[in-house]
């Protein structure tokens, strides 16, 4: 039973703008509906994310995209550490600091991360670094006193990016069908990276901006696995669901309980996670 009375601080920490609504658009899109909070944070200003743009344009455009697509989520707050350059976020002590402070001035009851380690993106690996080291201290009084500890751990997710797929543990999965189309529009608004960044070296042509339904198409195909789920997630799905929709969802997210943290009964992780949707009488 939710025995929530009041609505929950969500954060999800990424290192460029667009990777919130790509890996974890739909949960954003869910909690932000269900009436919480949703903060998205990027430690760095997606700088380097263009072939052709210079790169100062480019933070700049990247910026106005972001804070589109949280007004197309019902995200309320689009933070960018705009002075962290694109391919140069390292884990640092200033850096943690700051995302401590970050979580703190939230208050945040969930938080959703990258994973600390993989390959791929240097940037991405470092991002779920900082993350992971600053949720150690959200808590502690001695550690930035400056700035009210939290009063509890938050939950702490993980979410997978292109190359953390294999590691990636499905252990909460949700079904976007009731916000397929907000995360759709999430990712539509970051056009230089959806668009014109992962089309280089594509033969598929993109669809016009006023094309919505070939624009649409083009999404769930170009970025098929952030949007379709997968048998690995199955057994999370039926748990949250139950096996009859479990077995007809299309389109999915799934996320891991961060290792180390304590764990959780399923009456917690239902009070903190967006309420499943009570099916239509029939």
């Amino acid at each position: 039973m939710n025995t929530r009375t009041r609505p929950l601080q969500v954060m999800v920490i990424a290192a460029h703008p667009d990777e919130p609504e790509e890996y974890a658009g739909g949960l954003a899109a869910a909690y932000a509906e269900a009436g919480h909070h949703v903060k998205f944070l990027t430690l760095t200003n997606g700088s380097a994310g263009h072939a052709s743009l210079d790169a100062p344009s480019l933070v700049a455009r990247r910026a106005r995209e972001a804070h589109c697509a949280a007004e197309r989520l019902g995200v309320v707050e689009y933070e960018i550490f705009d002075d962290v350059d694109d391919g140069s976020l390292v884990p640092t002590l200033e850096l943690r600091m700051r995302v401590i402070r970050s979580v703190r001035r939230w208050r945040a009851d969930v938080v959703i991360a990258f994973h600390p380690e993989g390959g791929g993106h240097p940037d991405n690996r470092a991002a779920g670094r900082i993350a992971a080291d600053a949720l150690h201290f959200t808590e502690l009084r001695n550690v930035l006193p400056a700035v009210p500890p939290l009063p509890r751990a938050p939950l702490f997710l993980l979410m997978p990016d292109y190359a953390t797929v294999d590691r990636h543990r499905h252990e909460i999965a949700i079904d976007l069908a009731p916000v397929l189309e907000r995360k759709l529009l999430g990712c539509d608004a970051h056009g230089s990276q959806f668009y014109e960044f992962s089309a280089t070296g594509d033969d598929r042509p993109v669809p016009p901006a006023d094309d919505w339904a070939g624009r649409r198409a083009y999404l769930l195909d170009h970025w098929k696995p952030w949007f379709e789920s997968s048998e690995g997630m199955r057994k999370a799905l039926t748990e949250r669901y139950g096996a009859e929709h479990a077995a007809q969802v299309t389109y999915a997210e799934s996320f891991q309980l961060a290792p180390g943290r304590r764990g959780y009964t399923q009456e917690e992780l239902a009070d903190l996670l967006p309420p499943v949707p009570v099916p239509a009488a029939g």
